[in-house]
């Protein structure tokens, strides 16, 4: 079983609408990934008038017939205001100035968290090795659910503690395995957490990185059999999925990398990871996050000296696990969409106030927000390599709020919440439209 990337020009003309868009792509990466495949990941990464450049992952397994598909939409019927709630992504793999490296964006998710009841966000924000600080008020979900969430399919159930499994693969350095086994008892010991089983795959399977011709960070991963064995000889006895498996990488990668002053290298590992998760979560149902194990003891015991604080939390740590076991400790549950999410505790589609992103990124979160007038706020002060304007996407106009940096979102974001209009609180103001209705 396997999960790689293909490239996609998708033809998007005649899509008046934000929801017509999310099914003209639909229909052309479905078609182009064939009836026995499945769509898990889908990216647009530049647009031209006619058409969207598109890279997409691929998962070798004929999609479920009990769950919903990547691209199906359901539009949301009322806004629930009861409760503030904002989701915030920084996309894997896309070189982003915050967030693109480990778990930099993290102080960018404490500073949104407080200015909303509940801030949903994913690994890539939270993860940084041995380090993940998000608040009380954060719920880490892995990345493909929150598209789901956001097009309607799947609503959250905040939970106190989940029971936790971790995969491990084989090393060849039984150090290694004894670092995780040993990570794994120190966040039962000392920080309470409920990791039922360390299973060691009967199999390896393979993770290796590439970049995809639009400079993202994505990959291959192969021989996923021996994990689904695993969980599935397991139903029932966890809620939430840890997986520290190698990634292949060139050995230079890592000297590259951490030397890399000018920002130029965008991180090689997150976005395969980023794959194996999507493939599992919508396999499964379930909360799911990876953590690369080191390969040898020769790249654990590299020199690199002082590196760029942003990619700081990585050379100090040797299972990069911890931040993974905290995050997936209290991750909401997975339910299917109800309607009416707000009344039984749950978050769905209808409870979400705001979608803040890094400028130019246009993956399903950002057209299902407009599809479901979700305002977007765009931070172009987080540069990255997408290449997309989206103020020219259906429903823009009104629905995507551009700032330069993440403090003037959290300007929108208290905006949004307390009901003050955004022009209001600029200068000039314009004057008060006046109409007259016929016979006036």
């Amino acid at each position: 079983m396997k999960v790689s990337e293909t490239s996609l020009t998708a033809k998007i003309t005649g899509a008046k609408s934000a929801a017509e868009l999310i099914s003209t792509l639909g229909k052309a990466a479905n078609n182009h990934a064939g009836e026995s495949n499945q769509v898990v990941r889908f990216v647009a990464n530049s647009r031209s008038r006619n058409d969207f450049a598109c890279e997409l992952g691929i998962f070798e397994m004929p999609p479920a017939a009990d769950l919903p598909g990547l691209f199906d939409f359901r539009t949301r019927t009322e806004r629930d205001d009861r409760d503030f709630n904002a989701v915030f992504l920084v996309p894997t793999g896309i070189g982003a100035e915050i967030g693109g490296h480990s778990g930099d964006s993290g102080p960018v998710g404490k500073l949104l968290a407080a200015a909303c009841d509940n801030l949903i966000t994913h690994p890539n924000v939270g993860n940084a090795a041995d380090i993940n600080e998000l608040p009380a008020n954060s719920l880490y979900v892995e990345g493909s659910v929150i598209a789901d969430l956001l097009m309607g399919n799947v609503e959250l159930r905040p939970v106190r503690a989940n029971r936790l499994v971790l995969l491990m693969e084989q090393h060849t350095d039984p150090w290694f395995m004894d670092a995780t086994l040993n990570m794994a008892s120190a966040a039962r010991a000392a920080a309470g957490f409920d990791i039922r089983e360390v299973v060691v795959l009967s199999k390896n399977f393979s993770m290796r990185s590439v970049y995809a011709p639009s400079g993202r960070a994505a990959g291959v991963v192969e021989g996923l059999e021996s994990v689904f064995e695993a969980l599935d000889r397991r139903r029932g006895e966890y809620d939430a999925v840890a997986v520290a498996s190698l990634i292949k990488v060139p050995s230079h990668y890592h000297e590259d990398y951490f030397a890399d002053s000018a920002d130029i290298m965008v991180n090689p590992w997150g976005g395969v990871e980023a794959m194996l998760t999507h493939t599992l979560s919508r396999k499964y149902r379930l909360p799911t996050a990876h953590a690369p194990m080191m390969t040898s003891r020769e790249v654990q015991t590299m020199d690199f000296g002082p590196v760029d604080p942003r990619k700081a939390a990585e050379p100090v740590s040797c299972t990069y696990l911890f931040s993974v076991l905290k995050g997936l400790q209290r991750s909401p549950g997975i339910c299917a969409a109800s309607g009416n999410p707000g009344a039984s505790g749950r978050i769905g589609a209808e409870n979400i106030h705001c979608l803040v992103i890094p400028d130019g990124c246009i993956g399903l979160p950002t057209l299902a927000a407009l599809a479901q007038k979700i305002p977007i706020i765009a931070v172009r002060g987080n540069r990255n390599c997408m290449k997309n304007d989206l103020e020219n996407l259906p429903g823009a106009q009104a629905g995507v709020f551009k700032v330069d940096n993440y403090l003037e979102a959290v300007g929108v974001m208290t905006a949004l919440r307390s009901g003050v209009s955004l022009e209001s609180v600029r200068r000039p103001i314009g004057m008060t439209k006046l109409s007259y209705e016929a016979g006036a």
